[in-house]
């Protein structure tokens, strides 16, 4: 099996993740922080104070006090209780938890600055008619431990979750995928284009030689940490597909016969790429 198509079956119950958690397997977690949110805060802020920002399978993530600490307000979501518990212990923060209305089980723990609310629930048991949505995203360990045959439903929550001017940091994990079974999972460039690239501008900002002796005792001999950021404008998706129309328009205007056609399949395809057509009923 070549590529992505190796892990296309594998599928991590929720038990599973729990037991990680319980027995302390948690090598994916990183106590100081990771140093590409860092790096590319900037790029994430853009320049804005006060965001919402979302960590989806948030763990127990330092940079969710960090960036509460900047001012925004920061929500996350997380099936491990013991997790959450974990990161207001050590972040020495006191915290309320209150059931989810709607949501069976679930429960939001909250700082009592009111700052950082973080979910005990199922990710897909969310939506934005009960987490609002948001100004940022930082997913780092959400995306590629996702069940593949999940990818396509995150995405789509993920999508309806974010504000229309709004900014993605998404870091994805690169290796020999026939060598390793996940998770992490690989995910290649072309997998997040599928999944959203019709809503959002995509661009590969660094990516990064992670490669250590735990990737080798996998039976690795290369991995890489990618980082992409995602941008949500409407207005400039609805710019871009203007523009393309009109340089499309312009060939067919010259031309007769068949290119007067491939000018009006080739504007509803850009239309339905940038999310702005209805499918056909």
């Amino acid at each position: 099996m070549a590529g992505a198509a190796a892990q296309r079956h594998r599928a991590v119950p929720a038990e599973e993740w729990l037991q990680k958690w319980a027995a302390g397997k948690t090598g994916f977690h990183q106590e100081h922080g990771h140093p590409l949110l860092k790096k590319y805060l900037d790029v994430l802020l853009n320049g804005r104070n006060g965001l919402r920002i979302f960590f989806p399978l948030c763990g127990k993530a330092v940079e969710m006090k960090w960036l509460a600490d900047l001012g925004h307000r920061v929500v996350g979501a997380e099936i491990s209780e013991q997790a959450l518990r974990e990161f207001f212990s050590e972040q020495g923060l006191p915290y309320r938890e209150e059931p989810v209305p709607g949501i069976p089980g679930a429960k939001v723990l909250q700082s009592t600055s009111g700052n950082i609310s973080l979910y005990c629930c199922s990710i897909y048991d969310l939506s934005s008619a009960v987490v609002g949505k948001f100004d940022g995203v930082w997913d780092r360990g959400a995306l590629v431990a996702v069940n593949p045959c999940d990818r396509e439903r995150y995405a789509s929550l993920m999508i309806s979750l974010m504000e229309k001017n709004s900014s993605y940091l998404l870091v994805t994990v690169l290796y020999d995928p026939n060598k390793h079974k996940g998770p992490p999972f690989y995910v290649p460039e072309s997998e997040i284009t599928s999944l959203f690239g019709s809503q959002c501008e995509i661009k590969c900002l660094e990516k990064v030689d992670a490669f250590s002796d735990r990737h080798r005792d996998w039976g690795l001999d290369y991995f890489l940490e990618v980082l992409y950021i995602l941008k949500f404008d409407l207005s400039r998706l609805q710019a871009n597909r203007l523009t393309s129309s009109e340089q499309i328009g312009r060939v067919g205007s010259s031309c007769r016969g068949g290119f007067i056609i491939e000018w009006e399949i080739g504007a509803a395809v850009l239309e339905l790429q940038a999310g702005l057509m209805p499918l056909a009923q």
